[in-house]
């Protein structure tokens, strides 16, 4: 969404982009460390930081900070009254109690894809599957699956300049294969990827559509390694999934 100048709020965005700074990889900030993440000056950042502390959102020591648990009101908000994941959420728990497996649906938000509805078998502990987890979308089926169904000129835009990190010794780093693979999705309308994020973690996705043909979302199914590889996965599970999308048309 675009808005003019004059209705923009820098202040909000500033401290939006500190709340954003907080994520796994660095789960308390100083107020050095917050500038580097956010863009701000030292001191614009520290403000920021007391502020959000003042506020309830941030929890310190005095010269750390870390996220309090009153940010989960906005997931929680989200999560209750957004349609989309109310909507899927029936069909997940449909899936899981039908074949003891794991499934997650997501959606594409900048560069990562976040869970926002799940449901399954406790067989499968991948780390970080859980709603509102955030995910690196080059190396997860639902994220490739999301990245595909953008127009070509915004895929080749949101790479450019981007380089892919290797997460395990299976993610795939080359720009230009992946760009090939990107292509093979789009015209195969699923994605499979193999511990390309977690090892011993296999996953089958295909793209939720509403009725005008907009992929609003993804759905896939996780299994673990050693019981499944890609054929068997995508014997057993495609159709299900493929089924369920069809389903859900309807309702996104």
């Amino acid at each position: 969404m675009t808005i003019a100048n004059a209705d923009f709020i820098a202040g909000m965005a500033k401290g939006l982009a500190v709340l954003e700074s907080f994520d796994v990889g660095r789960q308390r900030l100083n107020a050095t460390l917050a500038a580097e993440r956010a863009g701000l000056t030292r001191a614009a950042a520290r403000r920021h930081l007391l502020t959000l502390a003042h506020l309830g959102y941030l929890e310190t020591d005095g010269s750390y900070y870390w996220l309090s648990p009153k940010v989960l009101r906005f997931s929680g908000s989200y999560l209750a009254s957004a349609r989309l994941p109310r909507a899927l959420q029936p069909t997940l728990d449909r899936l899981a109690a039908q074949t003891q497996e794991s499934f997650s649906a997501v959606v594409l938000d900048g560069d990562e894809v976040v869970i926002i509805a799940r449901s399954g078998s406790s067989r499968v502990l991948a780390y970080g599957l859980h709603i509102g987890a955030r995910l690196p979308a080059y190396a997860t089926s639902t994220g490739r699956m999301m990245l595909a169904a953008l127009p070509k000129r915004e895929f080749a835009a949101r790479l450019r300049g981007h380089e892919l990190a290797r997460l395990t010794p299976r993610t795939l780093v080359d720009m230009r294969r992946f760009r090939v693979l990107i292509d093979g999705v789009r015209t195969d309308d699923y994605c499979f990827a193999g511990e390309e994020h977690e090892l011993g973690v296999l996953a089958l996705a295909v793209p939720l559509r509403d009725m005008r043909g907009v992929t609003v979302a993804a759905l896939n199914v996780v299994a673990a390694a050693g019981r499944q590889d890609e054929k068997s996965l995508a014997r057993d599970f495609l159709p299900l999934l493929l089924d369920a999308a069809r389903q859900l048309r309807g309702v996104l």
